[in-house]
C-alpha cells in the first residue's frame, strides 16, 4: 500500500497553508503562535520552496539559488522566528564585478558604493547623494510610471558602466529590467545598500531544519508529498476546504504560497471570480527563470579566496536580453567555503544565469541534454579564470534549467522570481474575491529575495489572524 502522507490529519483546521516557501512557512508559524490550528501542505519531499538544497553522494550539499539578502532579515527572523536563526545570519563582504567595463570589489553598501562611484567612475558626490536619497525614499504607493531606465537617465545619462554596476546585481536578485517601474529597483537596492549583503551560515538545510523545529513546537501540522488539487469555494464565495491527495480537509482560511496564476486559475477556477479580476490576473506577466551549474570539489581540496559573489560578464554593456540568452555571456558565481558550513571540509561553487523558459522547453531530449552539457562546459571555461585547474579539482557536476525549476516548484514556466510588479495588486486583492483566501509570495520583483518573502508572509499572516479573530467573535 502507498504511504498515506495525511495519516492522522484532522478533517478541519483554522488555516491551511499551501506551499512551504519562506512566505508560507512564516505565515504558518505566526498563525500557529497566535493559537490557530494550522495545516501546512507541501507537494515536494522537503520544505523551503526555492529556499532549498539537495544532497549528492560523496557528502556534497548544494544550496539552490543565490542566498544574499539585506540586513533586515536579522530583525525579521528574530521577531518572527527565533534568536538562534537570527544569530546565524552573517555578512558577505567579498562582492566582485568583472566585465569589459570595470573590475572591482565591494562590500555592497552605500558608503562603499558612494566611494566607488565618486573615485572610480567620476560621478559628482552631490549626484550620488541625490540618487541614493531618491531610491531610499521610494515606496509602493509612489507613482509607478517612471521606469528604472528613466531613473538612471535622470542621474547618470549615457553612463552604461554606472548603470551596470547599480543594476546588474538587482537583475540577478529579482529578475527586474530597466523597463520595470523604478520603485521595483529603488526599494530593493536601498534595502541592500543599508548594510550590505548577508547569508545564513550553516546552509539552507540548517535554516529550514531550525524553522521546522520551531513550527512543530508551535503546533503546525506539517505534511510533505501532499499536492493540493483544488480549493473548494462556497456559492457565496467563501473558502470551505482544500482537496489534497484525494481527501477533503475543511478550513476557515487558506494561505496560498503557490504561484499566483496557478492559485487563481488551477486551484480556484475563474468561475468563482469577477470577470474584471480574471482579466487582470491573466495580464500578469510571469518573471524569468534560471539555470544553475553545481560544482563540488573533492574532499579537502579547495582554492584561494576569490570572493563570495562574483558577477562576471563578457558582454560589452548591461543588456537584460543578453543576460537571458541561451548563448550565455553573464554569470553569477556563488563561492561556498568550509566556513559556510562550520565543520565541513568542502569547497562548493554554484553558477547562476538568468534564462528564458521557452529556450529550454519543447526541444528533443537529446538536444536538451546536449544544451545542458554545453552550459556546464561554458561555465567551467569561464570559471578557469578565477579557479585555475578547476576540472582537476572537481568531484561532482550537475546542472539545472527552467524545466528543473518548474518540476520541483510547480511554478508556471519555472519562474524563479514569481511575477512582475503588477502581480502584487492581484495577489493582495484575492481575499476581496474569495473570503478567507489569501496569497503570499510569488511577486519576487518587488521583494528583496528571502527578506521580501518572509515579510510578505508576515503581512498576510497578520491579515488572516485579524479576520479569524473577528469572525470568531459572536455578533
Amino acid at each position: 500500500m502507498p504511504k498515506d502522507f495525511l495519516k492522522d490529519a484532522r478533517d478541519f483546521y483554522d488555516v491551511v497553508v499551501i506551499g512551504s516557501g519562506l512566505a508560507g512557512l512564516t505565515s504558518a508559524n505566526i498563525l500557529a503562535r497566535a493559537g490557530h490550528s494550522v495545516l501546512l501542505l507541501e507537494h515536494h519531499y522537503q520544505l523551503g520552496g526555492m529556499a532549498t538544497w539537495f544532497k549528492r553522494k560523496g557528502g556534497h550539499i548544494f544550496d539552490i539559488s543565490l542566498h544574499g539578502f539585506p540586513i533586515g532579515m536579522i530583525k525579521s527572523c528574530r521577531k518572527y522566528w527565533t534568536k538562534e536563526i537570527a544569530d546565524s545570519i552573517v555578512q558577505l563582504k567579498g562582492i566582485r564585478f568583472e566585465n569589459p567595463q570595470f573590475s572591482l570589489r565591494t562590500t555592497f553598501d552605500r558608503e562603499d558604493f558612494t566611494s566607488k562611484l565618486v573615485n572610480q567612475f567620476g560621478i559628482p558626490p552631490e549626484t550620488v547623494t541625490r540618487f541614493f536619497d531618491r531610491a531610499r525614499g521610494m515606496n509602493f504607493y509612489d507613482d509607478q510610471s517612471m521606469t528604472t531606465r528613466e531613473l538612471f537617465e535622470e542621474f547618470f545619462p549615457g553612463r552604461s558602466d554606472v548603470v551596470r554596476m547599480l543594476m546588474e546585481p538587482i537583475t540577478y536578485a529579482n529578475g527586474s529590467t530597466l523597463d520595470d517601474p523604478a520603485i521595483t529597483y529603488g526599494i530593493v537596492f536601498s534595502n541592500f545598500m543599508s548594510k550590505g549583503v548577508y547569508t545564513f551560515q550553516g546552509g539552507t538545510d540548517a535554516l529550514v531544519t531550525k524553522m521546522k523545529e520551531e513550527m512543530l513546537k508551535n503546533g503546525v501540522d506539517l505534511r510533505i508529498r501532499c499536492l493540493v488539487e483544488k480549493i473548494e469555494v462556497t456559492p457565496d464565495r467563501k473558502v470551505a476546504a482544500v482537496h489534497v491527495n484525494g481527501r477533503r480537509i475543511g478550513c476557515r482560511a487558506i494561505v496560498s504560497n503557490a504561484n499566483l496564476k496557478s492559485t487563481i486559475f488551477k486551484l480556484v477556477g475563474e468561475e468563482h471570480l469577477d470577470p474584471a479580476y480574471v482579466e487582470e490576473a491573466r495580464a500578469v506577466r510571469l518573471n524569468n527563470s534560471s539555470c544553475q551549474v553545481y560544482m563540488g570539489l573533492k574532499p579537502g581540496m579547495g582554492f584561494d579566496n576569490v570572493g563570495d559573489l562574483l558577477f562576471h560578464s563578457e558582454h560589452s554593456g548591461f543588456d537584460v536580453n543578453a543576460m537571458l540568452s541561451k548563448q550565455v555571456s553573464s554569470r553569477t558565481f556563488s563561492f561556498y567555503y568550509p566556513e559556510t558550513r562550520p565543520g565541513s571540509d568542502r569547497w562548493l561553487i554554484v553558477s547562476s544565469t538568468n534564462a528564458n523558459y521557452r529556450d529550454w522547453v519543447d526541444i528533443p531530449e537529446e538536444q536538451y541534454e546536449a544544451d545542458k552539457a554545453a552550459l556546464i562546459e561554458g561555465t567551467l571555461n569561464c570559471l578557469e579564470q578565477y579557479v585555475p585547474n578547476i576540472r582537476e579539482k572537481l568531484d561532482y557536476l550537475e546542472a539545472s534549467t527552467p524545466r528543473t525549476f518548474q518540476h520541483y516548484t510547480l511554478h508556471q514556466q519555472g519562474a524563479s522570481f514569481g511575477t512582475k510588479f503588477e502581480g502584487l495588486k492581484v495577489s493582495k486583492e484575492l481575499p476581496q474575491q474569495i473570503s478567507g483566501l489569501y496569497h503570499a509570495g510569488s511577486v519576487g520583483i518587488i521583494m528583496s529575495g528571502w527578506l521580501g518573502a518572509v515579510n510578505y508572509g508576515v503581512i498576510v499572516a497578520n491579515d488572516v489572524d485579524k479576520e479569524l479573530v473577528k469572525s470568531a467573535v459572536p455578533v
